[in-house]
């Protein structure tokens, strides 16, 4: 390769300065020029005898970069490689070192376990007991739910029967509902319209029902009012609520008065428009929510007695 650069410059020298120089000079030159060119022969001549040019060292040359190239990026790659496999070591480290401490954990709490149950062998005896009489009550208190809804299925069925009589079924229901018995009854049948004064067959139906409260003196009953939702214009009620008190109230009166009813087991109560069986849009709605509501349920100081801790089994 230096060879080669010396002949070009040299006839680049050459060429530009042959017009300047003393013809000494020029072969001087000339001659330089000459022994370069055999010696480029001879060494051209000792490649070829090697079977290889110079565009075959290019080549190689060109193809040792390229390897030295993929070497690097090759390196780099098990560098990154490298950094990700040391940082999953460290994360395992780390869970190694929490699942140590969990065991740790978790044999000191054996440990107190071994310590309470010496304590907890001695409650479990009492507990047992404890949880003996409390069967028992809950046993006294399910054979009282019992007999109180078979009670309440009995006096659904007699009012129904009682009721059934020459009554149109539009007007009277007759529902159980968790602890009580109650009779729903439309306004039409008891009432005149927009009054509380009852109706000739109003006092017949309440008749009947007398009958049936008057054979359980152990109930309570309530007679509650409803109206719909349309603002009522009368010089004897104020509005729908002062009008649902005073029809539970003529109600209240008749079973008192008329059918002897004990006043100590009657309740008046007036709901006023509200609590509706339906939508107040509609007249079947407003009709269905103009009622009369009879409840006959149990005293309230029969489940303060059966709910008294003195009276859980020993």
């Amino acid at each position: 390769m230096p060879t080669i650069l010396k002949l070009v410059l040299i006839i680049i020298l050459g060429t530009s300065i042959s017009s300047c120089v003393s013809k000494k000079k020029f072969t001087t030159l000339k001659t330089e020029l000459t022994t370069l060119k055999t010696e480029l022969d001879a060494a051209n001549k000792d490649l070829g005898k090697c079977g290889v040019s110079l565009n075959d060292y290019m080549n190689r040359l060109s193809a040792c970069e390229q390897e030295k190239d993929r070497f690097k990026q090759d390196y780099i790659n098990g560098q990154s490689t490298l950094k990700i496999r040391e940082e999953q070591v460290d994360y395992l480290q780390k869970q190694v070192e929490d699942y140590k401490l969990l065991r740790d954990k978790q044999l000191s709490q054996v440990g107190d376990l071994t310590t309470l149950n010496k304590s907890a062998n001695e409650n479990i005896k009492e507990t047992l007991s404890q949880l003996e009489r409390k069967d028992k009550y809950l046993i006294l208190l399910q054979n009282a739910k019992t007999r109180a809804d078979s009670i309440n299925l009995a006096l659904a069925i007699n009012l129904k029967s009682v009721l059934n009589q020459g009554i149109d079924d539009k007007d009277v229901e007759v529902k159980v509902d968790k602890t009580v018995v109650f009779v729903n009854l439309s306004d039409k049948m008891l009432y005149q319209t927009g009054s509380a004064n009852l109706t000739p067959r109003a006092q017949e139906v309440l008749g009947k029902i007398a009958q049936i409260i008057e054979s359980r003196p152990d109930l309570e009953v309530m007679v509650e009012g409803y109206t719909d939702n349309v603002p009522i214009s009368s010089p004897c009620f104020d509005d729908n609520w002062d009008l649902s008190v005073k029809r539970a109230t003529s109600v209240v009166r008749v079973l008192q008065k008329q059918y002897k009813i004990n006043p100590n087991r009657l309740i008046a109560a007036g709901r006023g428009e509200y609590n509706t069986l339906a939508s107040n849009d509609t007249e079947a709605g407003r009709a269905a929510n103009r009622r009369t509501r009879i409840i006959i349920l149990p005293r309230l100081d029969q489940f303060y007695d059966l709910l008294n801790p003195s009276n859980v089994p020993k």
